[in-house]
Parts: C-alpha cells; sequence; structure tokens
C-alpha cells in the first residue's frame, strides 16, 4: 500500500449513498453521496476495520438503536474548525444547540458566521453531528448533506 493510502466504500442508508473514507487508524470522511473527494491520496475502493465498524455503527443509528458512535475520527481542517467539530461531537443525541450557542462555546459569542462555515465543511457529517446545529429561530439552517437530510436526522434523533 502506498503512503497516504485511504480506503474508501460507499453504504446505502436512508439518506441515499455515503461515502465512508479512512485510513488504517481513524475515519477520516463520511460524505453524502459517492465521492471521490480525497483526489490527493491513492485512493483504495476496498474496506478495513475503520470502515465496518462505520458501517455497523451507522446501521444501527438509523434503526434508533444507537445514539453515540465510538469510532477513532480524525477530520482535516483548520484549528478553529477542529476546535468547532469537537464541540459539536459534545451535544447529545436529541438536542441541538444555536450556532450563536456554539459559537459562545468556541470562545467568541461574535463568530456564529465562522461556526456556520466550520460546520458546513465539517467532512464526517453524522458522526460528527453538525446537523444538530440550527438557527436561533429554531429552523434547521443549511446543511452539506442537504436540509431535507438535516431535517430527516433531527426527526430521526427526537423520536
Amino acid at each position: 500500500m502506498a503512503l497516504n493510502s485511504l480506503f474508501f466504500q460507499f453504504v446505502n442508508s436512508p439518506l441515499g449513498y455515503l461515502t465512508l473514507i479512512a485510513d488504517d487508524e481513524n475515519l477520516k470522511a463520511l460524505l453524502f453521496g459517492k465521492h471521490g473527494e480525497f483526489q490527493k491520496y491513492d485512493m483504495i475502493f476496498s474496506t478495513n476495520p475503520i470502515i465496518e465498524k462505520a458501517k455497523r455503527q451507522l446501521i444501527e443509528y438509523f434503526k434508533g438503536t444507537r445514539r453515540n458512535f465510538a469510532l477513532p475520527v480524525k477530520p482535516e481542517g483548520t484549528e478553529f474548525q477542529q476546535k468547532v467539530w469537537h464541540l459539536l461531537m459534545d451535544i447529545p443525541y436529541g438536542d441541538t444547540l444555536t450556532y450563536q450557542e456554539l459559537a459562545e462555546r468556541a470562545g467568541n459569542s461574535k463568530a456564529s458566521r465562522a461556526v456556520g462555515i466550520a460546520n458546513s465543511k465539517n467532512p464526517i457529517s453524522i458522526i460528527i453531528p453538525c446537523h444538530r446545529v440550527v438557527r436561533k429561530n429554531g429552523e434547521s439552517g443549511g446543511y452539506a448533506g442537504g436540509v431535507v437530510n438535516k431535517k430527516y436526522l433531527l426527526r430521526l434523533e427526537s423520536r
């Protein structure tokens, strides 16, 4: 296997196809649709233990039997994005935060737009639950995976 090789697999879900991308140690991405987004790497269409574990946990999540993911993740992003993504993982299943509340948790109450941008760049959707961030008025707001999918995830978690 070449240096910097990543494995990827497509998994069918209630939201359509998802692309799982992992190296030997961490899940690197969960993207909506079929993607070849990590072009700078050798992409190997194959599976590995990380991808298999992610697939099992996603199936459980969509069945409503899993509320927390137990996966090693390592998304690539700026220091601020990393901070926001880490905070997203602290939002409990079934709860939501506003962009403003998340900005306050990130240490800058005026950074709600920056938080929204960091959310949109989250490469590990669902598992790093950016769908749990909503507008101040309670509306869902945007979502890289599509607003319909965001609403589905919020409904799934509100059962």
